[in-house]
This record gives C-alpha cells, structure tokens and sequence, in this order.
C-alpha cells in the first residue's frame, strides 16, 4: 500500500465542479487583483475568525511581516525557536531581532514561563509572537497576562491552526493573529496567501495601506510600503474551501482520535494532547519517537509505503543565518530534543480507514520487532 502524507487531489476532486466554476467567474471577469472575491473572502473570515476585521495579504510570511510593521515594533520580540523559518524571518525582516525561548515538551509551544524569565533580563523586549504550532492553541491567557503587566505587544502566528479553539474562542478573535493558505494547510489555495484578523480599525486600516505600497489614495504614498495582496483566484478558491473547513478540520480530529487510541500503549511513543478547554485543529499529527528510534521509525515506514514527515529537524537557534544571535547548542534542551524526536503522520480528512489500520499495525510492527 502506497499512502501520501497528504493528497490535495483527492479533496479537489470532491469539490472540483464549485471550484472551477468560481475560478470560471474571475476568469470572465479578468479582474484579477483584491475586488469582488477578495472582500467577500475577507468577510467570511471576519464572520469565521468571530473579529471584526480580516485582511488578506500574499502570504502567511507576509502577514507575520505586516502586522509587525504595522504595530511599529523595534527592538526584541519573544518567538519559540522551534517553529517554520518565517516566523523569526518575519521578525528580521521587519528591523527587529528575535529573541528565542524554550518550548515545553508536552505541546512543542513555547513555555509561559520561559518568556516571564527572559523579561527579567532583557528590557529591549517589545513584543511576544506566540506560535500555535500543530494546530494547537498556545497557552494565551498566561501569555496576555504577561504581556499586560509588561505593556507588550502580542502577535499570534496561527499558520498553522485555522478552526481551532482555545477556552471556547476562536484562534485569531482576540488581537492580532496571522494566518497562511499555503496549499498544505487545513484551508489551502492554490499557490501563497495569508490574512490578518483584528479587532483594531486602525491598526486594520494601517495594514491595508501597507499591503498596497503604502498609498491611500492609489498614487499617493504617505508611508513606504509592500506589494503583497491576495489575488482573486486565490480568493475565489478559499470562498469555496471555507464552507468546509470546519467539516475537514472533524476529520482531522477525528483521525487523531483514532491514532491515539490505537496507539496509547506502544512504548517508545509520546502522543498529541487534546484538552478539553482548546479544540486542536491537526495540521499535523505529530508523535515523538523515545530512544534515538525516529530516524529508524521513519525508514521502515517509509519502506512499507507509508510517507512522513519531520517538523522541524532544526531548531532557530542553531540556524547558520541566526549564528549572530549568540546562541549554541544546550541553550533550549527541549526543542532540540523534538527536533531529534518528532515525527508528523498522515492526518489529512481524506485519509481513508484502510489506510490509518495499515499505518498504525506498520507502527505497532515496528516497535515490537524492535
């Protein structure tokens, strides 16, 4: 048996009539920049997301980038140093510096306690960018509380945790919160595309000034500005995606049920946490391997048919392009443990039931030939 870790052919095909013929109306319309299809869009996640603004940009880097620039941000800002390379890139990119802390181990987001530290000894920070990484919510009213009593600025990257829920609130309707559409997320297009949310009309009507170049009105530049806008296709696509998100996102849940029910007893083996005050969205379902065993696990599955994936086999810390910053390998043991321990299974909603038994007897074969 051959099983992909994720197959976007087979979703499309489930609604490939509704989108071609909403690629189809941009088609006719040959109106291919923001429009029509993008304000519908950015009104439907505004009503999704439960805020009272959305703002679609060229990509979740893009979105990290201009919130960023749009909350005037220098300095330091506090980001996990185990995350995808756009967060910290993001930060550089504005002009300020990332400043990395440790994960916990149990939900690979970053320690509430690990940022209180860092605030003790380091004054030039500005900022917390917290990353919902997996699909699960981090831990934000310790990390508001902390930036309430220290007057910072919190940004969340939800790149990666569109549907999800943390204390009954949806991911991305309080503050700041940056979302991609990249293909392989749980609302993928057909190429790059991110999106803002926020409750703030100013910081809202900043960050729609910025994504244009900095004009308002078209031709008069009052800031310096990006060229980064969601085309209509895209959006066009994400209309017709969107009405299912939340189907697509069950099944991913539901499929990390099942794992972890089949899996709870196997040694060597440490499994995704579902609370109960978070809905966790699965963009990944992601183990750890004990013991050294995870490049071994990820050879014999590979063997078998079965396609994994690691996220992420290096820490930001230990990123040659960070070497400036100073820091070395032992300074953050937990993210390096994952980095040597992770391993991300399929999980997509088109998983089909022959295919998750096959992967989880391949697992449990594994370990007891082991």
């Amino acid at each position: 048996m051959k099983i992909p870790f994720l197959d976007l052919k087979r979703q499309y095909d489930t609604i490939k009539e509704e989108i071609n013929e909403s690629i189809g109306d941009v088609l006719d319309s040959q109106k291919f920049i923001l429009g029509e299809e993008v304000e519908e869009f950015e009104d439907n996640m505004a009503k999704y997301c439960k805020c009272k603004d959305a703002i679609s940009v060229a990509s979740g880097t893009d979105a990290l980038l201009l919130s960023i620039k749009a909350h005037n941000i220098s300095g330091s800002v506090i980001t996990s140093t185990f995350t995808f390379f756009a967060t910290a890139g993001a930060i550089h990119n504005s002009g300020a510096n990332p400043k990395f802390v440790d994960i916990k181990p149990e939900t690979f987001n970053v320690d509430p306690e690990k940022i209180r530290k860092n605030l003790q000894d380091d004054e030039s920070i500005k900022a917390i960018l917290p990353v919902h990484l997996f699909g699960k919510p981090a831990e934000m009213n310790e990390i508001i509380e902390i930036a309430e009593d220290n007057d910072l600025t919190i940004i969340e990257d939800a790149a990666q945790t569109l549907g999800a829920e943390y204390r009954g609130k949806k991911v991305g309707s309080t503050g700041t919160a940056c979302f991609s559409f990249f293909p392989s997320k749980n609302l993928g297009g057909f190429g790059d595309g991110g999106l803002i949310t926020t409750n703030d009309e100013e910081l809202s009507e900043k960050i729609r000034t910025l994504r244009v170049h900095g004009a308002k009105p078209k031709y008069y530049h009052h800031i310096i500005g990006y060229n980064s806008r969601l085309d209509a296709i895209h959006a066009a696509v994400l209309n017709v995606k969107l009405k299912y998100l939340d189907k697509w996102v069950q099944k991913r849940i539901n499929n990390a049920k099942i794992y972890n029910n089949a899996l709870k007893h196997v040694e060597n083996l440490e499994l995704p946490q579902i609370s109960d005050n978070e809905k966790h969205s699965f963009n990944q379902y992601t183990i750890r391997v004990k013991n050294g065993l995870r490049d071994n696990l990820k050879d014999f599955l590979q063997n078998k048919g079965i396609n994994t994936a690691i996220y992420y086999p290096l820490p930001l810390h230990l990123q040659p392009c960070f070497s400036s910053l100073n820091c070395k390998k032992g300074d953050f043991v937990n993210a390096e443990l994952a980095s040597k321990e992770v391993l991300s299974l399929p999980v997509f909603p088109e998983l089909e039931k022959e295919e998750m038994e096959y992967t989880i007897d391949s697992i449990s074969e594994f370990f007891k030939r082991d």
